[in-house]
């Protein structure tokens, strides 16, 4: 019977499902693998082509582990909080959990249907219950920790409780809040039980702060700075201004060292370790106090170049600082509140990224420099953010060319501190050894000379230190949405307590809207009954999107237990992922993020491993491959109903439009499915050319607007999900993006019916023999398994692709019907085409579902030396047959095999040889 992938892949998949094939074992003599996909956010639109490329490449590895005698664990679940089923909601009053119900249950259908060897018994969605549970025990875990640095890690709040007991702040060394109190334990032994909770919020992993945030006033939320961009909500495209919000924060900071650190254990990708670094941006430098004339405030910047303080001729503040209003003066209210208004309007991200705008507005007061004693106007501008270090820095035009562009534009004082180095921008090159001349006491000194002793200066008079400074922020947790996890924290009296960890679950309340309340509260303040056992009321923000992606690595080695968010057990045998795969866009968000998390349960003692991931590989985007039609524009540039083939436009002014992708087929539109798309081309006409109407092609991102998205189902309904998996890998290095071309899928299923075919004689009967394999049929075999394994270790799966069609031809050319050798080209094709590799393994006399976990054909290489050479032979220069003859002959044993020969004889025609040239290895000339 001829290759009916339809029926072969149902009923392959309905075995897998049932015999839970793909189950790993949580304690096996096997060596672990784990291998990760990023878990899916299941919107309602479904997968589309460009979905599933990690996912089969994930795959195809850990078929391969399997076969190499691993023990796999591939599991796969849903991030299934989110906005898109709260925006969904909000519209329609649906509850989110029902849309994402239904959400999932189409991802389920389609992630089947593609055939992948996902361990089910383990999937998790981070909407449900059982799942966020451990979410909120994990934040509860933060709120009850502080990082003690001279241990240089997270420990349980009341350690750093003993130690106020023992001997007040004197021994703390911590990563707290800056105005935290020095107190001895006399002190806190009299402070009231809501004073030290004051206190020790100052301290806690996860805290209460005052943040400016991304305010969309429309989806009525705080937005990530990725969720933002050019001032509008990415979803939705809404308006987004800066607003100051009392939030949930987190002290990723505390960690920023061995998060850098870590980065050089790691087989990441180097642009995202890259990214990384400049993210949590390490500047070793100084922290400095400006004194506010007239005022008893100080303003303390951080700069990385303290020797140039004498170059300083005006301070710059953030304008959302809280000392902005205080330290303005009246001439400059109007002024001031005009640029804050303007500044609302930009995203942080807006404000970061553009370095050419100058603007900024003088608040009318001056500071005073500790070290040269000048007055220094002081300014607001919006490069400067509150969040960022101390939200102020200091302004040296003769070392920074962002400085310099702002003194002149406003006209301010640009001092000279180097002799001779005018040009020389100081603040990005501190190898500089000019000598300072006209600087105070560092006159004459080196840059090597005059840091050390201006930070013992600063420190000696009480208006600095020498401080090593992070531009990364601690992380804000909260969203003022529905569709998230309840923060399990109550307010009693203002301050917040954590709920009795036996609540946990804290549960999502139902409530009549999913918006805020007519006052702006969050939607969770519609909640009635929701009442605290304790009096009060609860948390009514809700986690980020991404809390329950911060660690859902460590349920999936453990997903049904109910007792701990993973076992010991499990943890320990499972111990981190060796192959993460997944996007390069969340570089900075979820990858760090989690990076944070994995420390602090390692510091706590509930996870082993430093680093979560220890392999991580981004795939490219699979791109859109848009097609076009061409209307015709009259004489006046009207369009008419007439449409032009791409190849006869130029005769022709015309429009180009988008046409769906499915109704197009090499090309080559269909026109009859044309008209019937929709109702204005029922009565189009049209311009062949051959007989065809040959659409336009241009490569863009895969979108619904562009009618270029590509349906797997439809696919996998034509051609099937073993053509889907092996196409998707050919098309290009996984690593890379590369555009969707549904014109070279026709192949790949023509292959996979010429391997069907190898089974089968000329009747299409199942028909293969127990002969002795020839040397050819062994070399082709060992070609290929050499290939295949060399390419998924070192994640090479296109090339692969090209090799098994190179195998499959060979063996045809060869009448190869061999069991052994086609028995083990079944083993080493199924991790990419698993179905009819499965079919064929069991027609081959082999038990139904031991393919999965057979052995990989192990690699000779003697089967590849060649001993045997098809010399051309030339008679008089003209080629005319070849000789198979072995390399050890030499030339006397050539000819006499030569003039035995019945074809060379016939091409002599009685003639004798004249002289025989036999060149080893390479050729047979003969002169007659």
């Amino acid at each position: 019977m001829d290759y009916q992938f339809k029926e072969i892949e149902q009923k392959w998949q309905k075995f897998w499902a049932d015999h839970q094939t793909f189950k790993a074992e949580s304690n096996s003599d096997k060596p672990k693998y784990y291998v990760l996909d990023m878990f899916p956010y299941p919107s309602g639109a479904g997968l589309h082509v460009g979905h599933p490329l990690g996912y089969i490449a994930s795959d195809i590895f850990s078929r391969y582990k399997r076969l190499k005698g691993f023990n796999v664990l591939h599991p796969m679940g849903y991030d299934s909080f989110g906005l898109p089923a709260e925006q969904y909601a909000i519209q329609t009053g649906q509850h989110p959990a029902i849309t994402t119900e239904a959400n999932i249950a189409t991802y389920r259908r389609q992630l089947d249907q593609i055939g992948f060897s996902f361990d089910w018994s383990r999937e998790v969605r981070t909407s449900e219950p059982s799942y966020y549970k451990w979410t909120q025990w994990i934040f509860m875990q933060l709120f009850n920790s502080w990082y003690n640095i001279e241990n240089d890690r997270a420990e349980d709040i009341t350690t750093l409780i003993e130690k106020f007991n023992a001997s007040g702040t004197a021994d703390v060394k911590a990563v707290c809040d800056e105005d935290t109190k020095e107190f001895m334990p006399s002190d806190w032994a009299t402070f009231t039980d809501e004073e030290k909770q004051i206190e020790l919020l100052k301290y806690r992993l996860t805290y209460l702060r005052e943040s400016t945030v991304n305010w969309c006033p429309a989806l009525g939320t705080v937005l990530a700075n990725d969720e933002v961009k050019d001032g509008f909500s990415e979803r939705g495209g809404f308006p987004v201004e800066q607003k100051k919000m009392m939030q949930w924060s987190m002290r990723i900071t505390a960690y920023s060292d061995r998060l850098l650190q870590g980065l050089d254990t790691i087989d990441w990708p180097e642009p995202i370790k890259e990214m990384q670094r400049n993210w949590i941006g390490k500047s070793v430098g100084a922290s400095v106090k400006f004194q506010v004339e007239g005022n008893d405030k100080q303003i303390e910047v951080f700069t990385t170049r303290v020797d140039t303080i004498f170059g300083v001729s005006y301070l710059v503040l953030a304008p959302e600082h809280e000392w902005v209003a205080e330290l303005t003066t009246p001439e400059q209210k109007q002024d001031i509140a005009n640029y804050i208004a303007l500044t609302k309007k930009k995203s942080e991200l807006d404000r970061m990224a553009d370095t050419k705008t100058v603007s900024g507005a003088f608040t009318g007061t001056y500071v005073i420099n500790p070290v040269s004693g000048e007055r220094v106007q002081l300014w607001i501008a919006d490069y400067v953010l509150a969040g960022y270090g101390t939200g102020a820095v200091m302004g040296v035009p003769s070392g920074d060319q962002r400085d310099w562009l702002f003194a002149t534009h406003f006209n301010l004082p640009i001092i000279q501190i180097l002799d001779g180095q005018k040009d020389i921008d100081v603040q990005a090159d501190p190898t500089k050894e000019g000598k300072y001349i006209n600087s105070g006491f560092i006159n004459g000194m080196t840059y090597k000379e005059a840091v050390p002793f201006l930070n013992n200066w600063l420190e000696e008079e009480k208006v600095g230190k020498a401080k090593v400074n992070f531009r990364q922020r601690d992380a804000i947790f909260g969203r003022q949405r529905y569709w998230g996890e309840p923060i399990p924290v109550y307010f009693k009296d203002g301050l917040p307590y954590l709920v009795k960890e036996e609540e946990l679950p804290l549960l999502l309340p139902e409530i009549d809207k999913y918006l805020p309340t007519e006052t702006g509260e969050p939607p969770l303040a519609r909640a009635e009954d929701w009442v605290p056992k304790d009096g009060g009321h609860y948390e009514l923000s809700t986690m980020p999107g991404w809390a329950g992606s911060s660690w859902y690595w460590y349920r999936y080695m453990d997903a049904n237990n109910n007792n701990d968010f993973a076992s010991k057990e499990a943890v320990a045998y499972w111990k981190d992922v060796d192959l993460y795969i997944g996007g390069s866009e969340h570089a900075t968000g979820h990858l760090l993020y989690s990076r944070f998390w994995n420390k602090f349960l390692k510091d706590l003692g509930y996870t082993k491993e430093e680093e979560p991931f220890k392999k991580l590989i981004n795939q490219g985007m699979i791109q859109g491959r848009s097609n076009f039609v061409y209307r015709i524009n009259d004489e006046n540039g009207k369009p008419t109903n007439t449409y032009v083939s791409a190849g006869l436009r130029k005769e022709y002014k015309t429009s180009a439009l988008h046409v769906d992708v499915n109704i197009v087929e090499n090309d080559t539109l269909d026109i009859a499915k044309f008209k019937a798309w929709r109702e204005e081309y029922a009565t189009a006409e049209f311009i062949l050319e051959g007989g065809k109407y040959i659409c336009g092609v241009e490569v863009e991102k895969m979108s619904k607007s562009k009618f270029n998205v590509v349906n797997p189902d439809d696919l996998i309904e034509r051609y099937g999900a073993d053509t889907l998996r092996m196409y998707e890998m050919f098309l290009g290095p996984l690593e890379q993006s590369k555009p969707w071309n549904t014109n070279g899928i026709e192949g790949v299923f023509k292959f996979l019916r010429k391997f069907w075919r190898l089974f089968h004689n000329e009747e299409w009967t199942f028909h293969v023999n127990d002969t002795v394999p020839t040397k050819a049929e062994l070399k082709s075999l060992h070609k290929i398994i050499k290939k295949v394994q060399d390419d998924i270790e070192r994640f090479s799966f296109n090339t692969s692709v090209s090799s098994f069609m190179i195998a499959v031809n060979e063996l045809t050319d060869l009448k190869c019907k061999n069991r052994q050798i086609l028995e083990d080209m079944v083993i080493i094709l199924s991790p990419y085409a698993p179905h009819i590799c499965e079919e064929l393994w069991v027609l081959l006399g082999n038990e139904a579902g031991t393919l999965s976990y057979t052995a990989f054909p192990t690699f000779k290489p003697e089967y590849l030396v060649e001993d045997e050479f098809a010399y051309p032979v030339s008679i008089n220069g003209k080629m005319k047959m070849n000789l198979n003859l072995s390399l050890t002959l030499a030339q006397p044993e050539v000819e006499g095999i030569l003039l035995a020969d019945e074809q060379f004889l016939k091409f002599l025609d009685g003639k004798a040889p004249k002289k025989i040239i036999f060149v080893k290895g390479k050729i047979i000339n003969v002169v007659v």
